[in-house]
């Protein structure tokens, strides 16, 4: 995006450039100043979330808007930002300088020239120390497993470093509270169908000093349980078959032996093995009963969410305004 494509951009739209921090001292500074000189007229905040070092000062002698949100996790923080900004184009990013302020000209570009709501910058590193193994590979199993349970997902699921369209922004209902928030961010698109895109963007180590709040197999064990949930919530009918499914194939199992029993004597010796079998198919059928209820409820809930999407309209370039 050139310079004068930039201005005039800015000067049409309200940019915000939105930074979730916790204990970023060591790199805010050149966060913040880097998304102010790649994209100038947007305007940056900075969230600080309970830091215990000068975060929010440097942020804020940096040039930066910054908000205190004293609820401890990268979920609250989103949402606290979704709430209290006001935007046509919100660049989110993490404030620990390991994304590349430079691309987002040309993310924002690639949102308005598609039409998207939502852009993310899938990361590419080479790095050890920028994009460690543990997280690379935790990084492909999720991705893998939402993908298995919600159909077309991302490269990258988990990226901090995401464009959105306002009328994303104003629908998300943000239930996370940590660092399963991105989990959540991908599902929502996914949802409400939602034309999304990947960028691939260089991922850089974090500056000397500055250390990563993600710990590997806590946060990975609460992203996993988050998709589960969410495939309970967003995907009823599915998740409460499977129940039916299994509750079902061991009540047969568990007649077979009886069956047998009664054509052979007349005779149900095994009472309790009966029992167990009849409480089995109940069970399924329980099962079956809540996810017909429950997809009915999800299909009129969804349908709330995509009015609220829809009440704001779609971001283009003039140029393709009429295409």
């Amino acid at each position: 995006m050139s310079e004068k494509t930039d201005h005039c951009i800015t000067q049409q739209l309200r940019i915000a450039v939105i930074l979730p921090c916790h204990n970023e001292a060591e790199a805010i500074a050149k966060v913040v100043g880097g998304f102010k000189k790649h994209l100038s007229g947007a305007t940056v905040y900075v969230f600080d979330n309970n830091s215990s070092d000068n975060t929010g000062k440097i942020a804020q002698s940096a040039g930066a808007v910054v908000y205190q949100v004293p609820l401890p996790g990268k979920g609250n923080v989103v949402r606290r930002m979704f709430a209290d900004i006001e935007a046509d184009i919100y660049v989110m990013a993490d404030g620990d300088g390991t994304y590349d302020a430079s691309a987002v000209p040309r993310l924002v570009e690639a949102l308005l020239d598609g039409g998207f709501d939502m852009v993310v910058g899938s990361r590419v590193s080479d790095e050890k120390a920028a994009y460690r193994p543990g997280h690379r590979l935790g990084n492909k199993l999720l991705t893998g497993f939402a993908a298995l349970l919600f159909g077309r997902t991302f490269k990258d699921m988990l990226s901090g470093y995401r464009i959105f369209s306002r009328r994303y922004v104003k629908s998300f209902p943000a239930h996370a509270t940590k660092f399963e928030i991105e989990t959540e961010l991908a599902v929502h698109a996914l949802e409400l169908h939602m034309p999304v895109m990947e960028i691939e963007l260089p991922y850089s180590a974090r500056p000397h000093g500055s250390v990563s709040k993600l710990n590997t197999y806590q946060d990975g064990l609460r992203i996993l349980l988050t998709i589960l949930k969410l495939f309970k919530s967003e995907r009823p009918f599915a998740f409460f078959g499977i129940g039916f499914i299994f509750s079902l194939l061991a009540s047969l199992v568990l007649a077979i032996p009886i069956l047998k029993t009664y054509w052979a004597t007349g005779q149900v010796p095994r009472l309790p093995t009966a029992l167990l079998c009849v409480t089995c198919a109940l069970i399924g059928f329980l099962c079956l009963a809540c996810g017909l209820i429950l997809d009915t409820v999800t299909k009129g809930r969804i349908e709330t969410k995509r009015f609220a999407y829809l009440q704001n309209p779609i971001l283009r370039h003039q140029s393709n305004s009429k295409n």
